[in-house]
């Protein structure tokens, strides 16, 4: 009987060493199908950008030697104007919705007055509305203004568009901060506005570049509202101009390639260069998780 329970007893200690190695060759393997998954569309897109014509179609998946550089410079010609468009109301629109999203979640937080916690659940009701909803009258709105195919159709909306979730977002945050900083600020006769901007905006600055990225993603990888209210070539957008490129220029496949690789690497450096900072929002405040 004891040689029987050790013998199982060793066989149980085996199987249960087994057990994290097959788990952990289980989620290697699955990261890894989910990352060849995840990159083989832009992968694709980088070797089709490569390639001429007639290797583009008899060389479909298969990378071809050697690459053909000169669609980048063709594709350079044909979305530079698009990129710098959407540079452009990309930062006419983010600085300007952070600062008035800062204003507005500072006032909700730090200060008392009536109908503040109905105003704020208002404010925040609206998150739940799809944005699809208020397409149609936001089009209206700008038409009778008329916007339409300015860069003000665009960085207009999406100002106002991006109010609600940063607004929710900073209150939440700044008012966690210390009470202690602002009373000793007050004692030292600090404004309201000196304590907004010496105080507030310093120690939010992690999930100030957190909504920052959000934002500029959102407004760069934007196709339906520039699309709707943007005809000009010279105000279009980079994923509407990629949109028309794609009709316009069916037979240079690969400086249209060339054209979405080109889109994306702004995209690209920003998360390279803020991956620390997107983070450190996230893990903290009201972005913890």
């Amino acid at each position: 009987m004891s040689s029987s329970t050790s013998a199982v007893a060793v066989t149980s200690t085996a199987v249960t060493r087994r057990f994290p190695r097959i788990s952990t060759v289980a989620s290697a393997t699955f990261l890894t199908i989910s990352t060849i998954l995840v990159l083989f569309p832009y992968l694709f897109a980088v070797s089709t950008s490569t390639k001429t014509y007639n290797e583009f179609l008899h060389q479909f998946l298969l990378p071809t030697l050697p690459p053909t550089i000169n669609n980048y410079v063709v594709a350079w010609q044909l979305v530079s104007t698009y990129i710098w468009n959407t540079a452009l109301v990309t930062v006419l629109s983010v600085i300007p919705s952070l600062v008035f999203a800062s204003m507005s979640a500072y006032v909700f937080a730090r200060h008392r007055f009536p109908g503040r916690d109905a105003l704020f659940l208002v404010i925040l009701s609206l998150i739940m509305i799809p944005g699809i909803v208020s397409l149609l009258p936001r089009f209206i709105v700008v038409m009778q203004l008329g916007l339409l195919n300015s860069y003000w159709a665009l960085v207009l909306p999406y100002i106002s568009g991006s109010q609600v979730f940063a607004i929710f977002v900073l209150r939440t945050f700044i008012a966690e901060l210390p009470e202690e900083l602002f009373e000793a600020a007050r004692i030292d006769g600090a404004s309201d506005l000196q304590m907004y901007y010496q105080i507030a905006i310093p120690l939010s600055k992690a999930i100030l570049g957190t909504l920052a990225i959000l934002q500029t993603r959102n407004i760069w990888n934007d196709l339906i509202w520039p699309l709707m209210t943007v005809n000009n070539p010279n105000v279009r957008t980079i994923s509407v101009g990629l949109a028309f490129l794609n009709n316009d220029q069916q037979s240079l496949f690969g400086a249209v390639f060339a054209g979405y690789v080109l889109a994306s690497l702004p995209m690209l450096l920003l998360f390279a260069l803020t991956m620390r900072q997107f983070m450190s929002g996230l893990t903290s405040g009201a972005l913890k998780i």
